[in-house]
């Protein structure tokens, strides 16, 4: 066997590729972007035509890898944690209409909030679901479990939910690589009732769902990822779930009872065999108390069960070596000392950035106005809400801010701004856009379009060179769209425009545009290269 030395993204990626993919669907997010994009260049991926572009949404891409699978293809979606609620309706159906070839949705969570909105555990999705879940401990089985979950999935004519963590997304190991399967023959579903949910077929669909929980049981009691490392003296079991598993072994060693869990549903005889030999356990899982909970429902109250409700472990945050070792007794001897007199560096838009003209003009004119609000949305952009800007009153989610500038305007305030991005706007702003069109809402939006996805390092945008047309479809009035260049020297300019539309009573729509720099400067070294 080959080894390679691979980021847990790339691992996955390979052992997809190498597991006979036919599409990868995603919306870049961090930490799961890597995984498109290495497929997006890998050269047998390439060779094979296996579709790699990117979708407008993680909705989107869930329903185009549902078809895909439809078509009797095997198809990956990726996307962060919170582009799982994005992509919910699609992905709870897809487990009702179940699938053809083998259909893998990748959610990459974010504990610690390195670069998110919120903590959330995609595992209650999968549970949401009942369908089967995998967490890899490593990046040798992120690579794995690839084949072995198309597998799965195409076995149960379920779609398979594996969930990884930023720590193991973005850290690399080497992994030994097997070689590559052929992709799926091309075989389209037959069976129209199982894919159209009618009540009555939705109905059948479903206790059909439920009648596999049987076989979903067994499959994980059974899983080679489901590990027991029993015979050990103490009274204290461990459960270790994905990369709690490395964080356990480098705390103590092997000289603990400790079940190893990436595989769901919880394997409850094994779960019932550690407690039978254990006064108490410990389940050190990243993320939510999901297998914490399961585990107290499954041994009922009179059992001690320790983790992060108990405050053993730190119900927040992900969880290091020293925390997990504290939790078992054991204190960390390492000791690092306190940096001193250093200034705070918060993060800041690049210098040259479009978007800091943008927020130029508009810091010129929002203290002309005392009630002034400026709603942001989640891009690069963001920052506009730190110094030197202090610019933004909310940043919730992607495409929020137009839809909260028109509920606030609906309530009376006066002005109201949007600030969006132009991937952001695609993603999920243009539906905002068009109830504030038909409501004749008085906000004024800003599409701040840097020809690019800047956030995530420079993917396509899914509506470059489209937005004027976009926003004339949705029903904007001409005289209320306007496109201008954001420099320093158009500040001024800019500034007076936002003074006029914020003066109208309806919907303006400013689109600032200018190519990022990073990738204006990555597309100039590439003309370089070529000359």
């Amino acid at each position: 066997m080959e080894k390679k030395l691979l980021l847990g993204d790339e691992a996955i990626a390979l052992g997809a590729i190498h597991a006979g993919l036919s599409g990868v669907y995603a919306y870049p997010g961090t930490p799961s972007t890597e995984i498109t994009e290495f497929i997006q260049t890998n050269p047998l991926a390439k060779e094979r035509g296996i579709h790699s572009h990117w979708s407008t949404n993680e909705k989107t891409a869930m329903e185009a890898a549902l078809g895909m699978s439809y078509a009797g293809k095997r198809a990956l979606v990726c996307m962060k944690h919170v582009g799982m609620n994005v992509c919910a309706d699609a992905f709870i159906n897809s487990a009702i209409t179940g699938v053809n070839g083998g259909l893998i949705v990748l959610a990459a969570d974010d504990p610690s909030m390195h670069s998110s909105q919120n903590e959330q555990d995609s595992r209650f999705y999968g549970k949401f679901a009942m369908i089967p879940i995998f967490e890899p401990s490593n990046q040798q089985e992120a690579y794995d479990m690839m084949g072995k979950a198309f597998a799965l999935s195409e076995e149960l004519k379920e779609p398979v939910l594996m969930r990884i963590v930023t720590r193991l997304a973005h850290s690399r190991a080497a992994v030994e690589v097997k070689e590559p399967k052929e992709e799926n023959a091309f075989s389209p579903a037959t069976d129209n009732a199982h894919w159209v949910l009618l009540p009555g077929n939705a109905k059948r669909n479903y206790n059909d769902l439920i009648s596999k929980q049987t076989a979903m049981e067994q499959d994980s009691e059974g899983s080679e990822y489901n590990k027991k490392e029993f015979g050990k003296a103490g009274n204290l079991g461990i459960i270790a779930c994905g990369i709690g598993y490395n964080y356990v072994h480098e705390a103590v060693g092997d000289s603990m009872n400790v079940l190893k869990v990436s595989q769901y549903p919880l394997p409850a005889a094994a779960i019932k065999e550690l407690a039978a030999k254990s006064e108490a356990l410990l389940v050190v899982e990243d993320g939510q108390p999901v297998v914490e909970d399961g585990v107290r429902a499954l041994l009922g109250s009179g059992y001690t069960v320790k983790g992060r409700l108990t405050g053993d472990l730190p119900r927040t945050g992900e969880l290091t070596p020293d925390s997990v070792g504290k939790a078992l007794g054991k204190e960390s001897s390492a000791t690092y000392g306190t940096a001193k007199n250093l200034a705070g560096r918060p993060p800041q838009l690049c210098q040259g950035c479009g978007h800091r003209d943008v927020y130029g003009a508009l810091r010129e004119i929002i203290d002309e106005y005392p009630d002034a609000r400026v709603f942001g949305d989640i891009g690069c952009y963001t920052l506009g809400a730190l110094p030197p800007f202090k610019a933004l009153a909310s940043c919730v989610d992607m495409g929020a801010s137009i839809t909260m500038a028109k509920g606030a305007a609906d309530a009376g305030l006066r002005p109201a701004i949007a600030v969006i991005g132009d991937s952001t706007f695609t993603h999920s702003g243009m539906t905002g856009l068009l109830d504030a069109i038909n409501e004749h809402s008085s906000i004024t939006v800003i599409i701040s379009d840097n020809l690019t996805t800047g956030m995530t390092g420079g993917q396509d945008s899914a509506g470059t060179n489209k937005y004027e047309a976009i926003c004339l479809g949705l029903g904007m009035d001409p005289a209320h769209l306007h496109v201008v260049t954001p420099l320093p020297k158009n500040i001024p300019a800019i500034a007076q425009l936002l003074r006029e539309e914020i003066a109208y009573e309806g919907v303006s729509v400013i689109i600032p545009r200018r190519e990022c720099i990073q990738t204006a400067a990555r597309h100039a070294r590439e003309r370089r290269l070529k000359s």
